[in-house]
């Protein structure tokens, strides 16, 4: 089979290419999938570079997430020809990863693609898809609806951000995308976003600890001084999510928001979250989160593409989902 591996050379450098490697052998409660597609993840760009924090085995195969028909199940609870996905876990971080055409995992990672949810779309979404229903139901859970005012959606063309803003447009919100990229604001108001509020007029380095309230709600995916000044504009009772770290993985911020308007700061996590939680996700995003512009928000690429796109990832310039077709 082939598969996009990264190796460790002499030299403690990282070098990566496509490689013909054996089909792995399954043991017990474990299943292989052939895979149709997979996605680029900026984890995946960082695994690639030997990021300790991500991946210490090598030789190693990329991709956190993937999807497929089984191939071969030492376990009950899936059959042959079953299509399924997996995200997150250990997939693509220290076990080989879904950038090949067959991949071994365990039962237990595996969530059946729900009805109305094709492999290519469920890749599309992928582990940043997943992130951004996680991070809408957490907003819906407590509370917040479209009568209350805007939704800002940081890191807005990133995986997560432009789903995310996707998706709560679809719901009905009026969603303020915040972006870097001044020349993609027809694309961010093309999936739903009302304005686009550019990052270097975010006053990130203000030093007062409370600002005029003006967001219901706020998906951040990018951590940092943004995640910090988008606190300071949420309104009372606010609910604001956190689920990146490209801006930064401090947190400078104050007491204020949280004890003077009750602001709620919830962190999301797609990875070791209950299977239960997955399965839950995936059919909201099958049914009521599918948004209608899905094509529009991916490149698809081949394995042999990756190398190119995961420069463009680590780079900051990446725009939506990237698509692996096996």
């Amino acid at each position: 089979m082939k598969a996009y591996v990264v190796n460790k050379n002499e030299n403690e450098n990282f070098e990566s290419c496509i490689e013909d490697l054996s089909i792995p052998i399954i043991g017990k409660d474990e299943v292989l999938i052939k895979a149709s597609y997979s996605s680029l993840n900026f984890k995946d760009a960082l695994s690639s570079i030997g990021n300790p924090g991500v991946t210490r085995t090598f030789p190693h195969v990329t991709g956190i997430d993937v999807a497929g028909v089984v191939e071969s199940s030492n376990s009950a609870n899936f059959e042959v020809g079953q299509h399924v996905l997996v995200t997150g876990y250990d997939l693509g971080m220290n076990s080989d990863g879904g950038h090949s055409e067959f991949v071994k995992v365990p039962a237990s990672w595996i969530v059946n693609i729900p009805e109305g949810l094709s492999d290519k779309e469920s890749m599309i979404y992928g582990t940043a898809g997943l992130t951004a229903a996680l991070s809408v139901e957490e907003l819906l859970a407590n509370g917040v609806t479209p009568k209350q005012g805007q939704v800002l959606v940081t890191g807005a063309t990133g995986g997560v951000g432009s789903i995310a803003v996707a998706i709560l447009s679809k719901l009905g919100f009026d969603v303020i995308a915040l972006s870097g990229k001044e020349e993609k604001i027809p694309f961010l108001k093309s999936i739903g976003a009302k304005e686009v509020i550019l990052r270097d007029t975010f006053d990130v380095d203000n030093k007062k600890p409370m600002l005029k309230p003006r967001f219901s709600a706020v998906i951040d995916t990018v951590g940092g001084k943004i995640l910090a000044h988008a606190l300071k504009e949420t309104k009372y009772d606010g609910v604001v999510t956190c689920c990146g770290l490209n801006a930064s993985y401090e947190l400078n911020t104050s007491v204020f928001p949280f004890i003077l308007r009750g602001i709620r700061l919830i962190g999301i996590d797609s990875v070791e979250i209950a299977l239960q939680k997955k399965e839950a996700a995936w059919k909201k995003i099958a049914n009521e989160f599918k948004i209608p512009m899905l094509e529009t928000l991916c490149n698809e690429i081949t394995l042999e593409e990756i190398k190119t796109a995961y420069d463009i990832l680590l780079s900051g310039k990446s725009v939506g989902r990237y698509l692996v077709k096996i």
